[in-house]
């Protein structure tokens, strides 16, 4: 999807790539657990950059409508846990923010969301439900992806 990602990223239909991850509390969050419930695995750059949290910020907006519906939404960057922490409480998010922090961005490689020349995730987000890719989308580096993406997605779990 992005120039410079280190693989292919999955398509639709295909087997979603297992992670087991800390998120900002330093609790364990394992794909596997997941079950046959959907979630967005949304990919990330960095904590503290102006087009990650204003897109951040846009998706705790509709977090209880997707929790409603009964899908999670799961960002993931290459931080460490720690300053996702600080992050999390300072844009006040509701979801689980992953530390693909060591090895370094391993799962986003496996997504093909990683920049191998920022060393940064890439903007990819994947719709997943019972370790399956229901959907993929992304944008450039600059550019937030638009929360009606993430609604259409949606509509593909009906």
């Amino acid at each position: 999807m992005v120039t410079g990602s280190s693989l292919p990223a999955p398509a639709a239909g295909q087997h979603a790539p297992a992670f087991a991850l800390s998120n900002q509390y330093g609790e364990l969050i394992e794909s596997s657990a997941m079950g046959e419930d959907a979630f967005f695995l949304v990919f990330y750059p960095f904590a503290f950059s102006a087009v990650c949290g204003s897109e951040l910020e846009e998706l705790q907006k509709i977090h209880s409508e997707f929790t409603a519906q009964g899908v999670r939404i799961l960002g993931i960057s290459v931080d460490h846990k720690f300053a996702l922490r600080t992050y999390a409480e300072q844009i006040h998010c509701g979801f689980d923010l992953l530390a693909d922090f060591w090895p370094h961005g391993a799962v986003a490689k496996r997504y093909g969301a990683f920049n191998l020349e920022s060393g940064a995730a890439t903007r990819n987000t994947f719709l997943i439900q019972g370790e399956r890719i229901i959907d993929s989308f992304s944008s450039p580096i600059h550019q937030a992806r638009a929360i009606t993406r993430y609604r259409q997605a949606l509509e593909l779990l009906k």
